[in-house]
Formats: structure tokens, sequence, C-alpha cells
């Protein structure tokens, strides 16, 4: 069975954003609204999903959430722009 993962941008209530990769959007969304996501997401509840993407395996998705956290505010906002 192929898996399929994912690289994730959330929105936190403090207008931060946050990216992550997962193999369950879903559940992963959840868990984060819960408040066991990241640290980082815990005190900036609620989250909201703003742009993921899909690939097929852990390296792809893992690689990729990398160069999104490397780029400027301004090229995230433009990237989740792009995958609307």
């Amino acid at each position: 069975m192929n898996k399929t993962y994912y690289t994730y941008i959330l929105r936190c209530v403090d207008k931060t954003l946050y990216t992550g990769w997962t193999i369950d959007l879903e559940a992963r969304i959840s868990s984060h609204n819960s408040g066991n996501g990241a640290k980082y997401t815990r005190g900036r509840l609620p989250v909201k999903i703003v742009a993921y993407w899909q690939f097929g395996t852990k390296s792809e998705a893992m690689s990729f959430e990398n160069k999104i956290k490397r780029l400027s505010r301004q090229k995230k906002e433009l990237l989740i722009a792009q995958n609307i």
C-alpha cells in the first residue's frame, strides 16, 4: 500500500504561520487544535490549514517542509496564495 505524505501550512490565531508534515492531514490538524500538536501551536489556537501539498515519500514531504521554513513570510504568503 502506497502512503501519501503531506506538507502543510497552518495560520495560527495570532496570524503567524506554522509548517509541518504528516501522513494524516485531518488527524494532524485535529491534534494541533486540541493542544496536542507542536509546542509552537499550543499557545496559538485555533489553527487553520491554509495550504497543503501531497508527496509520495516521507523524504519529499520533509524536504519541502524545510524549504518552506527557510522562506520569508512574504514568500510563504505567495506560496499559500498559489496553492488555493
